[in-house]
C-alpha cells in the first residue's frame, strides 16, 4: 500500500492545529483543554466510535471517582502517588464532580464513598461530552490506527489507505494493554521503543489469578462467589495485612473486587518468586477461639461438613475450598481444621493475561517525559493516561487519574504551541 503524506487541511480559522491520538477519557480531556485554549483539535482513534472501554467500564454502574479526603485518595496510587498527585492537584475529585455536573449529569455518593452518575450509566455522560467537544470545533477521525511516524509525520492505517498527518503538537492517549478488542492493545510500546523512549513492560493490574484447581473443585464451584471472607497477604514491605471483602472462584483460580484490590503486590511477588501464597479467612466475623469452640463442639452422629454448616455456616464453595486446600489428615484434626478456617493457605501460580485485566501497569517511564508530559526523545509529543507507568485500584481512581493526566498533557501541548 502506498504512503500519502499531506499537511493537515487548512480551516477557515487561523487556529494552530493539534492532534490527539486516542478517544478515551485521557485523550478527550486533552482535546477539551486544547480546544479551550484556542487550538484546532483533531482526534484520531482506531475504533469506529469514541470511549469504547469507558462505556464497558460503566456497564455495571459508572464509578467516576471517590469522595474520600484528597490525601488518602492520592495515597491509593502507591509508588506513583507523587506523580499522580500533581495531576490531581489541578483536577481534584471534587472538581471532577463539578465538571460532570457542567455536562448536565447529576451525581451521588454511594455508601462506599464511590461517586456515580445518578442514572449509573456512562453513555449519557459520554454523549454530552462529545457534543460539547464538537461544539468547540474538535474534529473526530475514527478507524485511524496509529502506526508511528514517517518522515516526521504521523502515520495512520485506515480503510482507505495509509495517510500521514503533520502537526506541531501531538498528545498520545492510546491506553494500556487491557481489553485489546476495545482498542488498547499496547502496540504503541514497540513504536516508542524505536524512538528510544523508555517503556516499562505492560503487565496486568486489577486482575485475576490462577490457582490450578483440581478438576473436581473447578467443575463444581467455578463462578461461585465467596462472600464475607478476608484475605491475609504479604505487602511490599514484607508485612502481613488483612483485608475483608468478597471475590469469585473461576475455573482456573480467583478474581473479583477483593482480589483486584490486592493484585499489584500479588503480581509482583509472583514475578519475583514464581508464585505467592494468600491466607483466606472463611469466617472473618468470628475470632479464632470462637471458631475452635464451634469446630470442637460435640457433633454426635453428624458429619463434619454438616457440623460446620450448622455451627459456622460453612457450606457450598467455602466447604469445597476447605477440602481443596486442606489434606485429609488436616480436615480430620479439629485444631488444624479450625486454624484452616481462619487462615486457609492458597498458592497463586500466575496472573491472568493482561488482555483480561481491568487495567494494566507499566508504560512510558516518568523519567522519559518532562514536567509537562512531553517525551524527552520526541519533542512536541505528549503522553497521557494508561500509557504512562502508573496504576490504580478500582473505585474511580483509574478514571480520575486519566482525566487529570489528560488535562496535564493538554496544558503541556498548549504551552508548546504557544511558546
Amino acid at each position: 500500500m502506498s504512503f500519502v503524506c499531506t499537511a493537515m487541511s487548512t480551516a477557515a480559522s487561523n487556529r494552530v492545529r493539534a492532534v490527539v491520538i486516542g478517544a478515551g477519557p485521557a485523550g478527550l480531556m486533552a482535546a477539551e483543554v486544547l480546544a479551550a485554549g484556542g487550538a484546532q483539535v483533531d482526534v484520531y482513534d482506531a475504533m469506529p466510535s469514541s470511549g469504547r472501554k469507558f462505556l464497558l467500564a460503566g456497564k455495571g454502574g459508572m464509578n467516576i471517582t471517590h469522595s474520600e479526603p484528597c490525601e488518602r485518595f492520592v495515597a491509593r496510587y502507591g509508588a506513583r502517588s507523587q506523580e499522580v498527585g500533581r495531576w490531581l492537584a489541578d483536577f481534584t475529585p471534587e472538581q471532577v464532580r463539578d465538571w460532570i455536573h457542567g455536562l448536565g449529569i447529576d451525581t451521588f455518593i454511594g455508601t462506599s464513598g464511590r461517586v456515580f452518575p445518578t442514572d449509573m450509566k456512562a453513555a449519557p455522560l459520554l454523549r454530552a461530552w462529545l457534543h460539547r467537544l464538537r461544539e468547540a470545533g474538535v474534529q473526530f477521525h475514527m478507524r485511524h490506527r496509529w502506526l508511528g511516524w514517517r518522515d516526521g509525520a504521523l502515520l495512520f492505517a485506515t480503510p482507505d489507505g495509509e495517510p500521514c498527518v503533520s502537526s506541531p503538537a501531538t498528545v498520545l492517549a492510546l491506553g494500556g494493554a487491557s481489553w485489546p478488542r476495545l482498542g488498547s492493545d499496547g502496540a504503541w510500546s514497540a513504536v516508542l521503543a524505536q524512538r528510544d523512549v523508555a517503556v516499562a513492560p505492560l503487565v496486568p493490574s486489577n486482575c485475576g489469578f490462577d490457582a490450578d484447581w483440581s478438576e473436581h473443585f473447578a467443575s463444581r464451584h467455578a463462578g461461585a462467589p465467596l462472600t464475607t471472607v478476608a484475605i491475609t497477604f504479604v505487602n511490599a514491605q514484607g508485612q502481613k495485612e488483612w483485608r475483608k471483602g468478597q471475590f469469585v472462584v473461576t475455573s482456573t483460580g480467583i478474581e473479583g473486587s477483593l482480589v483486584y484490590a490486592l493484585s499489584a503486590p500479588l503480581r509482583d511477588q509472583i514475578a519475583a518468586n514464581g508464585s505467592t501464597t494468600i491466607w483466606i479467612d472463611l469466617a472473618p466475623d468470628h475470632d479464632a477461639d470462637r471458631v475452635l469452640a464451634e469446630v470442637t463442639h460435640p457433633r454426635g452422629s453428624r458429619s463434619m461438613s454438616s457440623h460446620l454448616q450448622s455451627r459456622l455456616g460453612i457450606k457450598g464453595v467455602k466447604a469445597g475450598l476447605l477440602r481443596e486446600c486442606l489434606d485429609a489428615a488436616g480436615y480430620a484434626d479439629p485444631v488444624r481444621l479450625a486454624g484452616a478456617i481462619k487462615a486457609l493457605p492458597l498458592v497463586l501460580k500466575r496472573t491472568r493475561p493482561v488482555a483480561e485485566a481491568i487495567s494494566s501497569a507499566g508504560g512510558v517511564r516518568f523519567d522519559a517525559v518532562d514536567g509537562s508530559g512531553m517525551l524527552r526523545a520526541v519533542p512536541g509529543v505528549f503522553v497521557a493516561g494508561e500509557m504512562l507507568d502508573w496504576e490504580a485500584p478500582t473505585g474511580g481512581y483509574l478514571l480520575t487519574a486519566c482525566f487529570g493526566s489528560g488535562r496535564a498533557a493538554g496544558r503541556g501541548a498548549l504551552a508548546w504551541l504557544n511558546r
